[in-house]
């Protein structure tokens, strides 16, 4: 029987995260009466909206560590790393984009979308070949690629990648940089101004703010040509009336992580519980990290199970109240499992993914290491696969 959804412990924070009191409360206190109005209108009620929609503005490019006038709200880092594709392959039609299969699936598809790719070694632990991107760069000089894309975390091991090198890489051979930023924006310190990047995409849900929502990131002097038409919002880089609501949320989320210390306490947080997670999943025999254990993220581990399939792992873990994620296709909507891990030589149906965020706490912990060994000795006595 499934443990009841009040006592539940959520390890998949990776997925999605739990929604902060404050942007809770911010997104509460303007579906309980506020007026509506469109942000493009010169009426009181349209500027109060616009007022509100720039103070959000200002609270994400604040945590970005840039300027407000670079940041383009859309519908979430899936639209955003869309768009930022989209505007490259527009710029400079028929070349090449460069993309490794470590990259979320919105990533790979959306370059493909666009033409031929040259695809990017990666290391055994998730890290990209900086010696191959260089020489993908310099290789055809007259058909220089349209694009970089990068993700700064890696979704499923957590892997960093080095995103300094890789946007300086780019920016001596004169090709555009897309980062990723979703699995990283909230979890460790970005200062995009510092960075250079061209173009980063990131979504709110992945660091407490709601779904729906997300920004794209845009150099400062760069020319966008819009993905989505219809309209001059976002200064006539993204059309369609804003998603205000979503924008509150995503602008109190990214205020609270803006608090002085608050993203360092939450960091060490993290580290101590992923710590606390490994040291209960390696207590098993045949159970090993995976992903570089010393360059990544502080929320996401990942651990291969030895002799038994994930997703009976995951199934028995559900049974004890404990959520968590793999790379295997069962797992979820894709038919086909993961391509960042099979990149990595590993075989993602043993893959188990654990990640925490800004409301897990030691009990989550402690739910999964008591679960954890007796759900993976029990799926080995049935046999070989623990099916």
């Amino acid at each position: 029987m499934q443990a009841p959804l009040n006592d539940r412990h959520y390890l998949d924070h990776a997925s999605t995260s739990l929604l902060r009191p404050e942007a809770a409360q911010a997104m509460s206190s303007w579906l309980g009466g506020r007026s509506a109005g469109d942000p493009g209108r010169v009426h009181a009620e349209g500027h109060a909206v616009r007022d509100t929609i720039e103070r959000a503005r200002e609270a994400v490019a604040l945590l970005l560590g840039t300027t407000a006038n670079r940041v383009v709200f859309t519908s979430g880092g899936t639209e955003a790393a869309n768009a930022a594709i989209f505007a490259a392959g527009q710029a400079r039609s028929g070349a090449p984009m460069i993309c490794a299969d470590i990259e979320h699936s919105c990533v790979r598809e959306a370059a493909r979308r666009h033409g031929a790719v040259l695809l990017l070694e990666v290391y055994p632990t998730g890290r990209i070949d900086l010696d191959h991107l260089q020489a993908l760069l310099g290789a055809d000089p007259a058909n220089r690629p349209a694009l970089v894309n990068c993700q700064w975390c890696n979704h499923e091991v957590g892997t960093l990648q080095p995103v300094a090198e890789v946007v300086e890489c780019c920016r001596s051979a004169g090709v555009p940089v897309h980062l990723d930023a979703a699995a990283a924006v909230g979890h460790v310190p970005v200062e995009l101004d510092a960075l250079g990047a061209d173009l980063v995409s990131l979504s709110a849900h992945k660091l407490g703010g709601p779904t729906g929502i997300g920004a794209l990131v845009v150099r400062r002097g760069l020319r966008l040509e819009p993905f989505i038409v219809g309209g001059a919002q976002e200064r006539a880089r993204r059309g369609g009336l804003e998603n205000l609501i979503g924008i509150v949320g995503f602008g109190a989320a990214a205020a609270a992580l803006g608090e002085p210390g608050r993203l360092e306490h939450e960091q060490a947080a993290a580290r101590r519980l992923t710590s606390a997670l490994v040291e209960a999943a390696t207590s098993v025999d045949d159970v090993v990290v995976l992903g570089d254990t010393f360059r990544r993220a502080p929320h996401i581990v990942n651990v291969a199970v030895g002799g038994v399939l994930a997703e009976a792992v995951l199934l028995g873990l559900d049974r004890s109240g404990v959520a968590a994620h793999s790379g295997s296709a069962c797992s979820s909507e894709s038919i086909e499992p993961s391509p960042v891990l099979a990149a990595m030589g590993v075989d993602p149906d043993r893959s188990l993914r654990l990640s925490v965020g800004w409301s897990t706490t030691e009990a989550d912990v402690k739910a999964f290491a008591a679960a954890f060994t007796p759900v993976v000795e029990q799926l080995r006595a049935l046999g070989p696969t623990g099916v």
